[in-house]
């Protein structure tokens, strides 16, 4: 391992125990060089790392300025997978699939998928990240449309099995984010800790050709996690 490397993962530890606590600033350059007996472009790669990684926000004149951890960042106005999003990170994640099915939805979920009839595969996986089951997500996908789909692909990556496998291009999706009351199926499949609320995403998502395949139910832990978007002011 290379000195930034250590540096690195030292501030990182130190961040993770909130030895750095969130808001706080690092110690300047010129203390974290003397500490680690380090040159200065050593010092500046560690932290030019953290901050890529969201640990830290280089403020100019100020510092280093420690962020809460939340070292996954969920774009709002994107459409991206979790496989996608893990390839970001350095933190373990994994996926397990709860549940697999092909099922006759209900009116509701009809209604969500624009469905007159037909049947659907019902898939639920929750998402480790740091040996925590932090999101639970509840899929939705028009069977009719998206055909063959199996446990092991839903395990894997459902955009990734409809664009390579069906070569389907996804195109784009609708988002509506709410806060939820943690459920009873939450609390059984999730650490939720003391959380009694989670951060619920509902994803309606379409194909290149404006087609609705999928209705998502994405519920997240809300300490880990954020949710960004790029705004620009309309003049």
């Amino acid at each position: 391992m290379s000195k930034y490397q250590k540096i690195y993962e030292t501030i990182k530890e130190k961040i993770a125990s909130q030895e750095y606590a969130p808001n706080t600033y690092l110690p300047s350059e010129q203390e974290l060089m003397k500490e680690y007996s380090a040159s200065r472009d050593t010092v500046r790669k560690a932290l030019e790392r953290l901050a890529a990684q969201n640990y830290i926000l280089k403020e100019k004149g100020k510092g280093s300025l420690v962020l809460q951890n939340s070292p996954i960042t969920f774009p709002v106005s994107g459409l991206i997978s979790f496989k996608e999003l893990q390839k970001g990170t350095e933190e373990p994640a994994k996926t397990v699939v709860e549940k697999f099915e092909i099922i006759e939805p209900s009116k509701k979920i009809r209604e969500q998928l624009n469905m007159k009839e037909g049947r659907v595969y019902h898939v639920v996986r929750s998402r480790s990240y740091g040996g925590e089951k932090v999101i639970l997500d509840t899929d939705y996908v028009n069977a009719d449309l998206i055909q063959g789909l199996t446990e092991k692909q839903a395990q894997d990556s459902i955009f990734e099995y409809i664009e390579n496998d069906l070569e389907l291009p996804i195109s784009f999706a609708r988002k509506e984010i709410t806060i939820v009351p943690a459920t009873a199926d939450d609390k059984e499949l999730l650490d939720l800790k003391d959380f009694d609320f989670l951060v619920l995403v509902r994803s309606y998502n379409y194909l290149e050709d404006a087609t609705l395949f999928e209705y998502t139910e994405s519920r997240h832990r809300p300490d880990k996690f954020r949710f960004v978007d790029f705004s620009r002011r309309e003049k």
